[in-house]
């Protein structure tokens, strides 16, 4: 797949749960005790005159194409000085200053980060951790390159090896016993089930070393010689022979992955071989196909678990693909090979339930023509429900993420019937944790076409905005619309929310949206090795009005409960900020919404039914957004 340069994109950061999307540009591109006394942050700049807002011409961006960087299948590494310029471009794009690091909070994470198997450094026997707390790794990373040896990473690596060596000597043990012992009648079971453990690793060690070689061993004498390559390249990955040099580079790496999300919490670092891992590239317009949908690691490769790509099967355990064994890969590197390039053929190597020897597939990733195109639900992935009201229906949609195309979905969703046509259009965002800004804009745009809209400052103080697109009025909806949210309603979900109640163009409903008005920023690092996804701006609402660590609150409240989690409770998350107003003050224009007499259909969903009762007979406007005021954090 590729990805295009230059242009407004948001990856939802699933680890981050109820963060929901975020906000992001890719930046020169062709395609994660008491703390020390922080460091004194940037002041927030007096809001300053916005530039003339204007819509970038289509023809200026960059619509070159990168595909993504194949997995080696060996652990990422950098050498001390890639990491102390990926660590000091980080600290140098923040939207605000960063904040010194807890090395304690370091040392787990570089931890976590090192460790893909449980085997390295996060079993309870194993001796790095220990390791990494007692020397500063943040030290490492903070000095100046070309300044001097990463002693804290040699010292770990020094340690590494040799912990690794006698792991990798219990497991060459197991392996060769289990090749000469009687061979189980379920190896198929064997090949498919995971010895990993998810969350906390609670198996020391050495034991799943033995685990592991035993597996191993029982597979090739199970099998035979066909998969004896598999069983090599899985032990060579799962207990690599390198030597200390080698092991403080995958050090480094482990803690540059850690170090970033320290500083930034909506940031991260990857390796270009595992870049797809901060990005979610469901969100593209044209999403490339995928060999499956979700995975479980196994012993010599992955367990398909669901949306495998024909002729793959679920339950197919994937030993090979192209030529690249898969076993004792990171999840990150498993799932960056499951894209594959459109217009492509890839070869694979699986074992089958019903056969005996490996079996060798190729799945071809050619668009399927279909001979009737998707329609409804299918085609836009909006879910739509027409529920009486007055003398005619309300069209509630139910907009589950923000994908870059949007617009376009709501546009066929939204395509005028004037016999069937609606009295009004709720967006229900409840949930809606984000996703692309320019899915947000264009679905802004079916609203308020060429409505200029959310400054964003970064931590120099400039300003820029953009602005809706302009459509064809055939396009636009000029009718009343609302927007329905609550606690989860994140990033580019309050964006949405948020315009439409600065223009006055429709009132809000619901509870206090979660309060993410930051942006990232994806770059190339400067080593040339790797991606950033760093917080580098903070934006509000047209108006002026924060989103950041404030949320939007509704102009009627529906007593929904609040989110589990909000920006505001963020360690390290970036200060709120009032900014201009950039509306054009022609586009403020209440468009109300009718009685309905009490005259309502079944919703179905009780909050939806209080939603259409409360529009229609509270005649409530939405004049401004209302207690959005700056928390002064």
């Amino acid at each position: 797949m590729g990805f295009p340069g230059n242009k407004h994109r948001v990856a939802s950061a699933t680890a981050l749960a109820a963060l929901g999307g975020l906000l992001a540009v890719f930046a020169g591109r062709s395609p994660e005790p008491a703390p020390p006394p922080p460091e004194p942050q940037a002041p927030d700049v007096p809001p300053a005159p916005a530039p003339p807002p204007q819509l970038p011409p289509e023809e200026v961006l960059d619509t070159a194409e990168r595909l993504l960087t194949p997995p080696t299948g060996d652990a990422p590494e950098l050498d001390c000085n890639q990491a102390r310029k990926i660590v000091a471009q980080a600290r140098t794009n923040l939207a605000v200053a960063a904040e010194q690091v807890d090395r304690e909070k370091l040392a787990k994470a570089v931890s976590d980060w090192l460790d893909p198997h449980g085997l390295w450094s996060v079993a309870p026997d194993a001796p790095i951790l220990r390791a990494l707390t007692e020397t500063d790794i943040a030290a490492d990373l903070e000095a100046s390159p070309g300044s001097g040896p990463c002693v804290a990473a040699d010292a770990v690596g020094i340690a590494l090896a040799e912990w690794v060596g006698d792991l990798r000597t219990n497991l060459q043990s197991a392996r060769a016993t289990a090749r000469r012992a009687q061979q189980p009648k379920l190896r198929f079971d064997l090949a498919s089930a995971t010895p990993f453990e998810d969350g906390t690793v609670t198996r020391k060690a050495h034991d799943l070393a033995r685990l592991l070689g035993q597996r191993l061993g029982t597979l090739e004498a199970s099998y035979g010689p066909d998969l004896e390559p598999f069983s090599v390249a899985a032990s060579d990955r799962l207990v690599p022979a390198i030597e200390p040099r080698r092991w403080s580079g995958v050090v480094l790496a482990a803690a540059v992955r850690a170090y970033v999300p320290q500083i930034d919490p909506h940031g991260a670092w990857a390796p270009l071989d595992e870049e797809a891992s901060i990005y979610d590239i469901d969100l593209e317009v044209d999403p490339p196909p995928r060999l499956w949908g979700e995975m479980t690691r196994t012993v010599v490769g992955i367990r398909i678990d669901e949306g495998a790509k024909a002729p793959l099967r679920d339950g197919d355990v994937v030993l090979r693909i192209g030529s690249l064994p898969i076993g004792g890969m990171s999840v990150e590197q498993a799932n960056q090979l499951s894209f594959v390039p459109h217009g492509h053929t890839t070869r694979v190597t699986v074992l089958r339930a019903d056969q005996a020897r490996p079996l060798e597939l190729e799945i071809d990733a050619h668009v399927d023509l279909l001979s009737t195109p998707p329609s409804g639900v299918a085609a836009t992935g909006l879910f739509t429900s027409r529920v009486g009201y007055g003398e005619g229906e309300t069209l509630v949609v139910k907009v589950p993420d923000v994908p870059d195309d949007l617009g376009e979905r709501l546009m066929a969703t939204l395509a005028p019937d004037e016999d069937d046509k609606p009295v009004g259009i709720l967006l229900d965002l409840r949930g809606n944790g984000g996703g692309s800004t320019e899915g947000a804009l264009s679905a802004i745009g079916v609203f308020l076409p060429g409505a200029p809209l959310f400054p964003m400052r970064r931590r120099d103080g400039e300003i820029s905005v953009d602005r809706a697109p302009r459509l064809p009025a055939d396009s636009v909806w000029t009718g009343p619309v609302a927007a329905l949210v609550d606690g989860d309603s994140a990033s580019a979900a309050e964006m949405i929310a948020g315009a439409l109640a600065a223009y006055r163009r429709g009132p809000i409903l619901g509870g206090r949206t979660y309060g993410k008005g930051c942006a990232q920023e994806y770059l190339d690092d400067e080593s040339g090795v790797g991606v950033l996804r760093l917080t580098t701006l903070v934006f509000c609402l047209p108006d002026g009005s924060p989103v950041q660590r404030v949320g939007v609150m509704p102009h009627v409240a529906l007593g929904l409960p609040a989110g589990v989690d909000r920006e505001e409770s963020l360690p390290r998350a970036p200060n709120t900020w009032r900014g201009p107003d950039v509306r054009v003050q022609d586009l403020v224009q209440e468009v109300p919404w009718p009685e309905h007499g009490g005259r309502l259909g079944n919703a179905g969903d009780p909050v939806i039914g209080r939603a259409l009762r409360a529009l229609g007979t509270s005649r409530v406007s939405a004049r401004g957004v209302p207690g959005s005021r700056s928390s002064g954090r």
